[in-house]
């Protein structure tokens, strides 16, 4: 696939008004006509508010939830932000830590799905749970999303709970996360990081900003990190860089380049093997893989952008990218413990690639029109796929339990290109926010996708044709009771796949898009003088189509099952006295199968889909006294299981975590960060039926940040 052409940055004076003017307009060629729609009208009434220091965001202005962008608090959705600032005091340098903190997500990640796998509202995995950077995704393959990986260089994250295709297309049943960049600036900053801690953990961070002539800004983040791990084969690096130019002619018009680059070395841990379905803690720092054992993401990233605001009334936007992704495993992934022997058979010798490159281009004018805020867009991308293996991993060896002599990978099977495909995505969306009255906002919307894939096959098996379609909807309703409380309503439908769209094989061809139905109430709340927000939510979402076997022939997969969840969500932070701040947040879900019968003919009907909680709890409490301020959280993720028979039981857990900052003046900080402060031992995931994905234990870190 070739990748766009773009030109080196031009000084502002190459770009007079005339010609800015000119280029916008043949950019936004196929919009110009909407220009007409827009003439002799007034701005939409918007209802705003005063933001309070670290709340819940509620007014701030998202793109997340909606792409007419309007205030968090008027958006009939939940939707949560952890900003910068809240995830600096509680020391959330993955993206993962920061996420799970926000109300009802656990994280499900392991080496093979990127470590970028979550849990949310009853649904899991990469093709429920979606990630976005700016509102971007880059296509799921083989069940792997593994970017961004840090916060490092983004102003907040952004969790969109429920069916979120109206914004981002299918995928996103459960809830869609978005990692919103920092924007340059032409008032000159820069910020350092610099960490040390336990297991030879060292961090660094680099982030500057500032103008170029007249017109021009640019800011860019450099990342890097490393650890040499908790457990055998523990060491994990990984280093981005993350730059945007800027240049602005007037008010009127913007273009933007950006340009990343990433390349991350998980840790190479595929689990521990468990005895009789329990974790041997005795186990817990032991690692099986092979020696020479890889797991590698690297991510090339491009985007092209221009914002034209052709008439009071009418805004034009595009957005051109270019996204490639290169992916290599080479792990030993199965463990069997045997007690009594005090051994560990291992088996699955794994080697895959990915190699995926994904061109694409996203358009729309927003237009305001009376009361409307109106938004039409079309989204179009183009997705190459090659996928390599060792299939069928041969390989077995046996190693003791303790101390094991990790020998070297080999596997009697070469690793082959297996696979390619390409698909291409065309997407159409209408959305509008009609302020009704001062204090009613509807929000409707409706997007089409439809998906063209072409497999062939490298090896063996039979190349085919695909095209899937899905359409979501969502109508909303917003009433503020008073200017700091809204209540809101809002039904929806969105779709997800049986399996990842690029990865579609034969044995899924003939299966369509499943359907998810949501209806959801809430209420969100500024409490006054500045003393905090809260939210709460109630849902219901039912998902049909999922596959299950044919209840005369269980060895035929077919599309009928379907499952439901329904559930409450509460958050809030509060600032009960001057030196005090919480923050907490519960969720409860109910989540089950209707119909689901598995190989065998076994009927899951009643049962919990596999990776969900019944309950999951945040709560953190900060005390200020001048410079100082101390910090201490708790995290509950109740029961879950690893598989649908509902018979491998993940328990239930607390972890603690801890914090000390000391503000020595107002350019520099230094914070003492304490995780898993009791050292406890519990699983984040099942990796198969007799292995578990354990957390991290105790861990101690040093941190000094400066602004200049």
């Amino acid at each position: 696939m070739k990748s766009p052409k773009s030109s080196a940055a031009l000084p502002a004076e190459f770009f007079p008004r005339p010609l800015s003017y000119a280029l916008a307009a043949a950019l936004f060629a196929p919009l110009g006509a909407a220009e007409a729609l827009a003439q002799n009208v007034l701005p939409a009434v918007e209802v705003t508010a005063e933001a309070i220091d670290e709340g819940l965001g509620l007014a701030q202005r998202s793109s997340s939830g909606s792409r007419t962008g309007i205030a968090t608090q008027d958006l009939p959705a939940s939707l949560e932000q952890v900003d910068e600032q809240t995830q600096k005091q509680r020391g959330d340098y993955d993206v993962v830590d920061a996420i799970t903190r926000s109300t009802g997500l656990t994280a499900i990640g392991t080496g093979g799905n990127g470590g970028l796998a979550f849990s949310a509202r009853g649904f899991a995995g990469v093709n429920s749970v979606g990630v976005a950077e700016d509102g971007l995704r880059l296509g799921v393959a083989a069940g792997s999303v593994t970017y961004p990986s840090d916060t490092w260089g983004y102003e907040r994250i952004e969790v969109l709970r429920g069916p979120a295709s109206i914004v981002y297309g299918s995928g996103t049943a459960g809830a869609t996360i978005n990692a919103v960049r920092k924007q340059p600036s032409r008032e000159r900053s820069s910020e350092v990081l610099l960490g040390i801690g336990e297991h030879g953990t060292a961090r660094v961070g680099l982030g500057t900003t500032g103008g170029i002539g007249e017109t021009a800004s640019y800011r860019v983040d450099v990342y890097g990190h490393y650890t040499d791990g908790e457990r055998d084969l523990g060491r994990a690096k990984g280093g981005k860089l993350m730059s945007t130019l800027r240049l602005q002619p007037d008010s009127d018009l913007r273009f933007e380049l950006l340009a990343d680059i990433s390349d991350q070395q998980p840790e190479r841990y595929w689990g521990t093997p468990t005895a009789n379905g329990r974790v041997v803690e005795s186990l817990r720092d032991e690692n099986y893989n092979a020696s020479d054992s890889i797991i590698r993401y690297e991510d090339r990233r491009l985007r092209a952008r221009a914002e034209w605001k052709a008439t009071a009334g009418l805004t034009l936007r595009n957005e051109a990218y270019y996204f490639k992704a290169d992916r290599h495993w080479k792990n030993i992934e199965s463990y069997s413990y045997d007690p009594l022997a005090g051994t560990v058979d291992r088996s699955d010798y794994l080697e895959i690639r990915h190699d995926l490159e994904q061109i694409g281009n996203r358009l729309e004018a927003v237009i305001q029109a009376d009361a409307h805020n109106l938004v039409f867009g079309w989204e179009v991308s183009s997705a190459s796929f090659t996928h390599s293996n060792n299939s069928p991993y041969g390989g077995a060896s046996t190693v003791s339990a303790t101390n094991p002599v990790h020998g070297t990978w080999a596997s009697p099977d070469p690793t082959l290109p297996k696979f390619d495909t390409d698909t291409t995505q065309h997407a159409l969306y209408l959305e509008d926010a009609w302020q009704l009255a001062d204090d009613w906002l509807l929000l409707a919307g409706i997007r089409r996708d439809v998906y063209d894939v072409s497999r062939t096959e490298r090896i063996a098996g039979t190349p085919f044709d695909k095209t899937l379609g899905s359409t979501a909807w969502r109508l909303g309703l917003t009433h503020h009771l008073t200017a700091a409380t809204s209540v809101y309503g809002q039904v929806s439908q969105g779709s997800d796949p049986v399996t990842s769209i690029l990865t579609l094989n034969l044995a899924n061809r003939n299966f369509d898009l499943t359907s998810a139905r949501q209806a959801e109430a809430g209420i969100k709340q500024r409490i006054g003088n500045g003393l905090g927000e809260w939210t709460a939510a109630a849902y219901r979402i039912e998902k049909d189509d999922i596959i299950t076997r044919d209840p005369v022939t269980p060895s035929i997969s077919v599309q009928g099952g379907s499952q439901h969840s329904q559930g409450l969500e509460l958050s809030a932070v509060i600032t009960p006295a001057p030196r005090w701040r919480l923050e907490g947040n519960y969720a409860l879900v109910d989540a089950k199968f209707d119909e689901l019968i598995e190989a065998g003919g076994a009927n899951r009907a009643g049962n919990r889909p596999s990776n969900v909680p019944r309950q999951v709890a945040n709560l953190w409490a900060h005390y200020r006294l001048d410079s100082w301020q101390l910090s201490l959280g708790g995290r509950y993720v109740g029961e879950r299981f690893g598989d649908n028979a509902n018979t491998v039981t993940l328990p239930s857990y607390v972890a603690m975590d801890a914090a000390l900052s000391w503000q020595v003046d107002p350019r520099t900080t230094l914070r003492m960060l304490g995780r898993n402060l009791t050292d406890k031992v519990y699983a984040d995931a099942a990796y198969g039926g007799n292995q578990y994905v354990l957390g991290e234990g105790r861990r101690m870190e040093l941190v000094a940040e400066f602004k200049f």
